[in-house]
Parts: structure tokens; sequence; C-alpha cells
């Protein structure tokens, strides 16, 4: 008897701390958010639906999470829409804001934002491999003043999800820019995936977008249907390379799902706009716990949306199997 009173009152003090530490914990956040106009320096690559999705997320959990923009939290936007120029010159102004936290949404960007500092945290939007970006030392230790959220594509499963919408598929083409790293190596994860499935990868390099409708004629006539990795130089054009692949009844395999819905066939990619909530999380825990990017690791998403466009197989004389029919997109309207 005497044994359970002991037990019963170490639970009430064991519970006590507990709230107490909470309570501490919610007062500390609060006040953080009241007390302190925090600052947010967001630097984004170009305006195309799947990376406006992103920032749209990010807005969003911030607002969720109580940091109102004007109000209690300032957020410096720009977009460099595709000028290198531009991003170096951007990159240099929302530093000049003294910032607590900077974001680079797209490689580009994240890549112009840390060449202008070494001090300042720096997070990650949609970076595939920021390791091969050469922006980390390492994706589970960054070792510097940079993390982040990877936007990298489960190639394998869109490759299988491929064969099974067409399952007489051979020869792959892969369309990239040479001018982005993280292209190049999505390209050779292509073609290991590939070669497990007996598929042959063809890569398509463009060093511009003046050279991509022309690019897509000359692929069409050589390959069953067109990847498209990460690669936001490709996904600002997506409506050319739609637009000239449906001359040839190509299907596209695009790696988000704001692709599939410009004309893409179908993905396993990764949710652009829970990217962008991912992205405001990291940038809140820096903001008000002061965890270094140093040793907070770029978070990987496990798994993928599946998002078929009936319309798209239907132009292109594709039956989607019953079990995957649950993954068309949903009409708009």
């Amino acid at each position: 008897m005497k044994n359970k009173k002991i037990i019963v009152a170490l639970t009430i003090i064991f519970a006590i701390i507990i709230g107490s530490f909470v309570q501490e914990k919610f007062l500390v956040r609060e006040q953080t958010k009241e007390t302190q106009k925090l600052s947010i320096g967001v630097l984004q690559f170009v305006s195309h639906p799947a990376l406006d999705e992103i920032y749209r997320g990010f807005t969003e959990e911030l607002e969720k999470e109580g940091y109102q923009d004007k109000k209690n939290i300032s957020i410096q936007y720009q977009n460099g829409q595709a000028d290198q120029s531009k991003l170096v010159s951007m990159s240099q102004q929302l530093l000049q804001q003294k910032p607590d936290v900077l974001v680079g949404i797209a490689t580009p960007a994240a890549q112009a934002l840390a060449n202008q500092t070494k001090e300042v945290p720096i997070v990650l939007g949609a970076v595939s491999d920021p390791k091969g970006a050469g922006l980390v030392k390492d994706n589970k230790r960054p070792g510097g003043n940079i993390t982040g959220v990877s936007d990298s594509a489960p190639i394998d499963k869109q490759l299988a999800l491929a064969l099974e919408l067409i399952p007489d598929a051979k020869t792959v083409g892969v369309l990239y820019s040479s001018s982005e790293a993280n292209s190049k190596t999505q390209v050779e994860q292509a073609k290991r995936e590939a070669k497990k499935l007996n598929l042959e990868i063809k890569p398509y390099a463009v060093p511009s977008s003046n050279e991509i409708n022309q690019t897509v004629h000359a692929l069409a006539k050589e390959v069953d249907f067109l990847l498209i990795p990460n690669d936001n130089t490709i996904a600002n054009a997506m409506q050319t390379v739609v637009s000239v692949a449906n001359q040839y009844k190509l299907p596209i395999v695009p790696p988000v799902a704001t692709m599939v819905e410009q004309g893409g066939l179908a993905t396993v990619g990764v949710n652009q706009y829970q990217l962008g909530v991912q992205t405001a999380k990291m940038a809140i825990n820096i903001m008000e716990h002061k965890k270094e990017p140093a040793n907070y690791p770029i978070y990987h998403f496990t798994d993928g949306d599946i998002v078929i466009n009936k319309k798209q197989a239907d132009l292109l004389n594709i039956k989607i199997p019953e079990h995957l029919q649950k993954y068309q997109l949903k009409e708009k309207g």
C-alpha cells in the first residue's frame, strides 16, 4: 500500500514537471511571435506551377503556425525568372535585409544564396541532391549553414508505372538541361533503374530552353516515352514539350503532379505543396529553436503520389489498368 502511494505521488510530480516544461516551451514560442519580428528572405528560381505550389505550401504553413507576414514576420520574396544575373543581385538584396533565415526554392536559387553567405542559415526548398549540387558536405550531416528539403523523385517507381501503362515500351528518352547539376545526377539514376527493367535510356541534353522544341521533335521519332527529371528549365517549358510530343503521340512521364496536369501522362512524384510545408517547418525550427543547419539532415520524402491524366491517356490511346484508375486526376471546375 505504501509503495502504491509512492508511485502515485511520483506520477503526479512527473506530470507536473512535464506540464510545466510544455507550458514554458509554449510561452517562449508565443513570446517569440509577439515580441520579435522575424525575417525570412525567399528566392525562387522561376515561376512555374510546381515551384509556385512549393511557395504556397511554405507561406500557408507559416501562417498555420502563427506567423503572419507584415505582422509578426517579414517575408521578403524575390523571383529570378530563370535569369542568373537577377539571382545574384536578388540574393545580395535579400542579405542586406538581415534575414533570420534564407530560403532557396530550386537549385539555382539555392546556389545563388549559398554564394553570398556562409553565416545566415539557408533552407533549401526543392533541391534533388544537395550534396551533388555542392551545397552541403553530406546530406545526413550538412556541415555548414545549409539544410533543407529534397524533391528527389522515385525514378524507379516512375519507370515501373510507365511500363504498366505502356507495356511494350523498350526505349526511354530523358530530356534535361545540361546546365542543371541535379538533372545530370538523375539521368545517371535513370540509367541504373532502367537497366533493371530491361529498358534503354537515351539522354537528350539541351543547353537552354531555345533548343527544347527542336530536340523533342528529334527524340520523338526514337523513343517510346519521355521521362523528365526534376529540371526547372524543362518544367518552365512544359507546354512546349507537350505540344510537340502530342504531335507524335509520345507519352510523357514528368516528376510532379502539376506537370501531369499540364499534359504529362502520369507520375509518381513528391507532393509539391507538402514540400513547401516541410520547408516552412525546417525554417521555423531554425528560427525558434536555433537549430543548427550543420547537424540538421536533409529531409527526404519516402513516398510519392501516383497521378494519372486520363484525358491524356485517351489522347494517346492508352488504356489505364483497373487497379490504377483510382489515381486519375480529378476534373476541375
